[in-house]
């Protein structure tokens, strides 16, 4: 008994841990750095938004390896998600391919701007030169790449001295000279750099914070301790990003780049030096429009199909069980609510095929229950008193529900494995909400329904209340 009422103890925590995720206007979770809107979240079908398809640019014949792919999709998702881009999926298909869906964007201009940028950053020294964001240089990384060659053979960081060359004026055929875009050696690539973070110093001004591996700190120390006051200019593609000016020696590796930033300016210049580097280089191949093709009429009724399968799976397990159907019901509801809160937590971005998947899984909760009551119902015609009865009736039901419910979750694992290959996020999402749907639905059977017959039922006696029981 003591056991079951620690039970129940873990099983009311959590319903109300549900009850409070899954009511409307929740202000979310908002713990340090970690902030969840505690929104559902729509996709493409339901939501319209924009499809983004990019593809490797790279010479015939290059081969490009699935982890490359993989890498690129993440760092596409992390600079996404750091511009502010919420629910964002990124899918790799075939070899060659990533699919972006954004739903509920229409314009993705300045995300699709970010995505495509190959991301090759390089601090620049500059010396006394000051460019200004925007101008376009060639970066040399022929001393960057010959010193990490030489940091990896003798693993100490090799010092070089990066010059910092003019432009030069080129005697055009008609007379006229063009100027050239000037050379400048790199100093560092953003490899080197190993943490970025927006801070707000206390005039409330923004900055950005880093720190540097030790190899990169050594040789970033010995540079500004030699060239204060020199402007060292951030360099992506080719791009001037910003141009701080060293205001004294960094040996330690950490730093701070100060400036005329805002919120917005700083951040994406943090998510610049941050996700900087793509392993392949990308190129936008198509971009759409996707509208709202199910809308909000199809969602109110994939909401009713739910409501009217639960309340006719409800109805029949009472029927055909009376008093346990009715804990079962109990069971069914909450795991109703913790699948919906885990959506909203995590959170799943739902597809029509995903509340299909969750609709699927309701039918599916009830099955360990009705394997437990038929052994139950053996157990009670075999003499058993009721506590024997429910002990036996789940312990002999066990192995049935595990088998059953480990097949569901491989066919689950199969068929995200199948998705994610391919780009079908419709099928990633079936998948995903199945999987939550059968792994929330074995908590309810084995933990929630369990404890709730031995404290409803323990002290009843079959005999005397025919009735309240399945024949």
């Amino acid at each position: 008994m003591n056991r079951n009422y620690r039970l129940l103890i873990l099983v009311l925590v959590v319903w109300a841990l549900v009850i409070w995720a899954v009511l409307p206007n929740n202000p979310g979770i908002h713990i340090g750095n970690f902030n969840r809107t505690m929104e559902t979240q729509l996709g493409l079908d339901l939501r319209g938004g924009m499809r983004v398809l990019l593809q490797v640019d790279v010479p015939e014949g290059t081969t490009v390896t699935a982890q490359e792919l993989s890498d690129a999709k993440q760092i596409l998702l992390s600079r996404s998600n750091a511009l502010g881009v919420s629910e964002v999926n990124f899918q790799t298909s075939g070899t060659n391919r990533i699919v972006g869906e954004f739903p509920g964007l229409t314009d993705t201009s300045e995300v699709v701007a970010s995505l495509k940028q190959v991301g090759q950053l390089a601090f620049v020294p500059m010396g006394s030169t000051f460019l200004q964001a925007g101008t376009k240089v060639n970066v040399d990384y022929t001393d960057v790449l010959a010193r990490q060659a030489a940091a990896s053979s003798t693993g100490t960081p090799a010092a070089t001295e990066a010059a910092t060359p003019e432009a030069t004026a080129t005697p055009a055929a008609d007379g006229t000279t063009t100027t050239e875009v000037p050379t400048y050696k790199a100093l560092l690539t953003g490899t080197g750099l190993t943490s970025v973070n927006v801070a707000v110093n206390n005039l409330g001004k923004y900055y950005i914070s880093f720190e540097m591996d030790p190899d990169a700190a050594a040789v970033f120390g010995t540079y500004t301790s030699q060239h204060v006051n020199d402007y060292l200019s951030i360099v992506l593609d080719g791009t001037v990003i910003e141009s701080p000016q060293v205001n004294s020696a960094i040996t330690d590796g950490k730093g701070i780049i100060e400036g005329n930033f805002t919120a917005d300016t700083a951040n994406q210049l943090a998510v610049q030096l941050r996700y900087g580097a793509l392993p392949v280089p990308l190129k936008v191949v198509e971009t759409e429009a996707v509208g709202a093709t199910l809308g909000q009429d199809s969602v109110n009724k994939s909401v009713l199909a739910g409501i009217i399968g639960l309340a006719m799976v409800m109805v029949l397990m009472i029927y055909f069980y009376r008093l346990p159907g009715v804990i079962a019901d109990i069971a069914l509801i909450m795991y109703t609510m913790t699948s919906f809160a885990l959506f909203k937590i995590i959170p799943v971005t739902l597809t029509l095929p995903g509340i299909a998947g969750f609709v699927l899984s309701i039918g599916v909760a009830v099955d360990a229950n009705i394997l437990i009551f038929e052994r139950m119902k053996e157990e009670m015609r075999a003499g058993r008193v009721l506590r024997q009865a429910i002990d036996l009736g789940w312990s002999r039901a066990w192995p049935s529900i595990r088998d059953s419910n480990i097949s569901t979750l491989i066919t689950c694992l199969i068929l995200f494995i199948f998705g994610s290959q391919f780009g079908a996020t419709i099928v990633m999402g079936f998948a995903v909400t199945l999987a939550l749907g059968v792994l929330v639905s074995l908590f309810t059977a084995i933990v929630a329904t369990r404890t709730f017959l031995h404290l409803v039922l323990d002290n009843l006696k079959f005999a005397e209340h025919p009735r309240w029981f399945a024949k």
